[in-house]
């Protein structure tokens, strides 16, 4: 996705497509797109329970969702700039909703490597608040651009705290099987709402001004012969590996040692709840000091959080607080 179509006029619009309207309407895409996913950890244990699965099977189809998410997304981008955001958009919220489906009756290892790993992952990549914020450079007026970057990504987290506690409440009520289909139907409501958000496709022969068109391989040499931009891509693995190995794991390991389901819902909910904060704050800090130190001093508070959860007796109240703290950082 080029920088210019992030930077240069914004698109005519509906005139009932207000700003406003634009920037709810985007937020709760990225709510829907996220939430779900951030709240699979939760099925970890019921699903491996039912199965007889150890959690080796679960975590790898994750794991190959994780994979799949990542590397469509480059691809995903650029259908979008392509073709626009709406098609984009509704596919991959059919696509999340079938793998959410599918997923709640893959009986075998290999039917859930497919559901929850490749169908999901496309369909994940295909709603991320990445393409909502691409969108959002594209319709929004300069000057509220900022404001919809920000309420965009924390809209992602807004998402893992609400689907997080709404995962245990529809497990409890319906059981794990119909919780995960109706994910997936929630799933669906993005399309709708992709109606406000699209953005018109790529005139392909247009002029872009200065810009100046790259293929793919030429973007990526570019990238990665700069030293700061593989440090930093080094540095979100770190920041993934860790977040996803908490989001899965933290929910089963809190039953293992003697918590209900409900203590792991409401500290992975905790987590996207202050990571809203965490972001927030994080973006002020880095106009007023250097980033490679604002980053060092996350991740080394991040590391110490989690070191410190493993050492202290585990209670609701410490988990709450493990929560809050990985949120912040």
């Amino acid at each position: 996705m080029s920088v210019q179509s992030a930077t240069s006029n914004p698109v005519t619009v509906s005139a009932w497509r207000t700003p406003f309207v634009i920037i709810a309407c985007g937020c709760l895409i990225g709510a829907l797109g996220f939430g779900p996913r951030a709240a699979l950890g939760l099925f970890l244990t019921p699903m491996s329970s039912t199965y007889g699965w150890g959690r080796d099977v679960f975590a790898l189809a994750l794991a190959i969702q994780v994979l799949v998410w990542g590397t469509a997304q480059p691809f995903v981008g650029a259908i979008a700039d392509r073709f626009g955001s709406l098609p984009v958009l509704a596919v991959g919220s059919v696509l999340y909703c079938a793998g959410l489906s599918l997923m709640a009756f893959s009986t075998t290892p290999t039917m859930l490597d497919f559901s929850a790993g490749v169908m999901t992952g496309l369909g994940i990549a295909a709603t991320s608040f990445t393409l909502v914020i691409a969108a959002f450079g594209k319709l929004m007026p300069p000057h509220l651009r900022s404001l919809a970057f920000g309420a965009g990504t924390a809209a992602g987290s807004f998402g893992q705290f609400l689907f997080s506690p709404l995962a245990v409440g529809f497990i409890d009520w319906f059981g794990w099987q119909h919780a995960l289909v109706v994910f997936g139907i929630i799933t669906l409501t993005i399309i709708p709402l992709a109606v406000v958000v699209r953005t018109p496709p790529m005139d392909m022969n247009a002029k872009t001004g200065s810009a100046t068109q790259q293929s793919l391989l030429q973007a990526l040499a570019e990238a990665f012969g700069h030293r700061s931009y593989v440090l930093l891509v080094l540095g979100f693995f770190t920041c993934g590996f860790q977040l996803l190995f908490i989001t899965v794991h933290l929910p089963s390991y809190l039953v293992d040692r003697g918590l209900s389901a409900d203590a792991g819902a409401w500290a992975i909910g905790t987590i996207g709840l202050f990571n809203i904060i965490g972001s927030i704050t994080a973006g002020w800090l880095g106009d007023r000091m250097p980033k490679r130190y604002l980053l060092s001093l996350i991740y080394f508070g991040r590391a110490l959080a989690i070191l410190v959860f493993i050492l202290v007796p585990i209670s609701p109240v410490t988990c709450i607080l493990f929560g809050a703290f990985t949120g912040l950082l």
